[in-house]
C-alpha cells in the first residue's frame, strides 16, 4: 500500500514539473486569443482638430453669360444660335486656407470606420473673365426674309463674370485601414459652399438687309445686280443686363484620400488630398482640387 502511494506522488510531482515548463496559452485556460492582426494603436472614438491648405480652383465662364443673352434674346431669332456661343475664359485660380474637422470613428480590428464634419476657409481664391465677340448670323432658324433677300443680324456681345469660393463645409463617410501608427484612408460625401458671384453683358445687334434686283434689257438679256445694304439698328435686342449673388450657398460632392500618423499619446497628423465638384451656379462650372496638412486628437 505505500509502496502505491510513493508510486502516485511520484507521478504527480512530473505531471506538475512538465506542466510549469509548458508556455502560458490562453487558450489552455478556455479564453479566445485576441484577433493576431489587431492594430497597435486604438483609434476608435471621437476626435477633433485644425487644418491648414493649399487649394486650386477650376472655374469655367464660358456660357455663364448665357442667361444673360437668352433673357435679352427671347422670342426672337437670336436666342437658340448665341446660346452655343463661348464669350468667357476658363481660369484656374489658387489660394491657401484654414480651418476645423471633427468626427466618430469605428474600429474593428485593423478596419476603421467613421463619419466627419470638415470646415476650410479660403483666402481669395477668386478669379474674373472679360471679353467681347462679334459675329454675323445669317439668315437664322425663324427669320423670314423676302424673296431675294438676305437678312444678316451683326451681333456684338460684351461680357463680364467674376467669382469668389469663400469657404467650404463637408460631410464625409470614411474609411481606413490601421497599421502600426498610420491609419491611411479613403473618403466621400457632400460639400456646400459660399460664394459671391456676378456676371453682366451688353448686346448690340445690326439687322444688315443685302437683296438682289433682276434687271432685263432690251434684248431680253437678264442681269442680277446687288442692291446697296440696307442697315438698320434693333434697340429691343440692344440692351445691357447684370446679375449678382453674395453669400450663395452651393451644393457639390467630395472625395479624397489621406494618411493619419499617431505621434504620442492620442496626438496625431494627417495630410489629405481632396477634390469637390460643385453644382453650376449661374452657368458657371466650379471645381476644386485642395492638399491639406492637420494635427488632431483623439479623445
Amino acid at each position: 500500500m505505500r509502496g502505491f502511494l510513493l508510486a502516485v506522488v511520484m507521478i504527480g510531482a512530473v505531471s506538475t514539473a512538465q506542466a510549469a515548463d509548458m508556455p502560458d496559452l490562453s487558450v489552455l485556460r478556455g479564453s479566445v486569443p485576441p484577433s493576431l492582426s489587431s492594430a497597435t494603436r486604438n483609434w476608435d472614438g471621437w476626435y477633433a482638430g485644425g487644418q491648414v491648405g493649399y487649394a486650386s480652383s477650376s472655374m469655367d465662364f464660358s456660357q455663364t453669360v448665357v442667361g444673360l443673352t437668352n433673357f435679352i434674346f427671347r422670342n426672337s431669332v437670336l436666342q437658340q444660335p448665341t446660346s452655343t456661343w463661348s464669350l468667357l475664359n476658363k481660369n484656374s485660380p489658387q489660394g491657401s486656407g484654414f480651418g476645423a474637422f471633427a468626427g466618430r470613428n469605428y474600429q474593428y480590428d485593423d478596419l476603421v470606420f467613421g463619419f466627419e464634419a470638415n470646415y476650410v476657409y479660403l483666402n481669395k481664391l477668386a478669379s474674373s473673365s472679360t471679353s467681347s465677340i462679334s459675329l454675323g448670323i445669317v439668315n437664322p432658324p425663324g427669320s423670314s426674309p423676302p424673296p431675294n433677300h438676305t437678312y444678316t443680324y451683326e451681333t456684338s456681345l460684351t461680357g463680364t463674370a467674376a467669382l469668389q469660393i469663400k469657404d467650404v463645409v463637408t460631410l464625409r463617410g470614411r474609411a481606413g485601414w490601421a497599421t502600426g501608427n498610420f491609419l491611411p484612408y479613403l473618403f466621400g460625401g457632400v460639400a456646400v459652399g459660399r460664394m459671391d458671384v456676378s456676371r453682366s453683358v451688353t448686346t448690340n445687334v445690326v439687322l444688315r438687309d443685302d437683296a438682289t434686283e433682276t434687271v432685263t434689257d432690251q434684248f431680253g438679256n437678264t442681269t442680277t445686280i446687288n442692291l446697296p445694304p440696307v442697315f438698320s439698328n434693333i434697340p429691343s435686342l440692344s440692351q445691357s443686363d447684370s446679375e449678382e449673388r453674395t453669400n450663395s450657398f452651393v451644393a457639390g460632392w467630395t472625395a479624397g484620400l489621406g494618411m493619419e500618423y499617431m505621434l504620442w499619446g492620442n496626438v496625431f497628423m494627417r495630410g489629405e488630398w481632396e477634390y469637390i465638384k460643385f453644382l453650376s451656379v449661374k452657368n458657371t462650372s466650379v471645381s476644386m482640387n485642395s492638399l491639406h496638412a492637420g494635427i488632431g486628437y483623439k479623445f
